[in-house]
C-alpha cells in the first residue's frame, strides 16, 4: 500500500485499536501518511508523544484534546497541530472521526 496512487476506502481494513477506537491507514509515502480514527463516545486516546509532526482534522464528533498540557474542546472542522515530541491525547465526548496526517509516515502503523 505504501506509495499507492489510489487508495479506495472499501479496500482498507479497519484495525481495532481497542476501547472503542478503530484505525484505518490510508495513503502514505516515506514523507507523509493519512490515518482515519473512529471513536465511540467515551473512548480515550491515551497521552503519548512520537517523533512525527501530526495534524488532526475533526471530521465529526466532539473531543477534549490535551496538547502539551493545554486542554480544549474541539468539534467538526477544527484542526490541531502537534509537533514532534509533544505529548497529546484525547477523550471522545460525542462519537466521531479524526483524520490524522503524519510527517514522516508512522512505520509502527504498517507492515512493509
Amino acid at each position: 500500500m505504501k506509495n499507492d496512487r489510489w487508495v479506495f476506502y472499501d479496500t482498507v481494513k479497519a484495525e481495532d485499536n481497542g476501547a472503542g477506537v478503530t484505525k484505518r491507514v490510508l495513503a502514505y509515502s516515506d514523507d507523509v501518511m493519512v490515518v482515519e480514527n473512529t471513536f465511540e463516545k467515551g473512548a480515550v486516546g491515551a497521552l503519548h508523544s512520537h517523533p512525527h509532526t501530526q495534524i488532526t482534522y475533526i471530521v465529526s464528533g466532539k473531543f477534549e484534546f490535551s496538547i502539551d498540557g493545554v486542554k480544549k474542546i474541539v468539534k467538526q472542522g477544527d484542526t490541531l497541530l502537534k509537533k514532534d515530541g509533544v505529548e497529546h491525547g484525547c477523550v471522545c465526548l460525542e462519537a466521531g472521526v479524526l483524520l490524522d496526517v503524519f510527517a514522516p509516515y508512522r512505520e509502527d502503523f504498517v507492515e512493509d
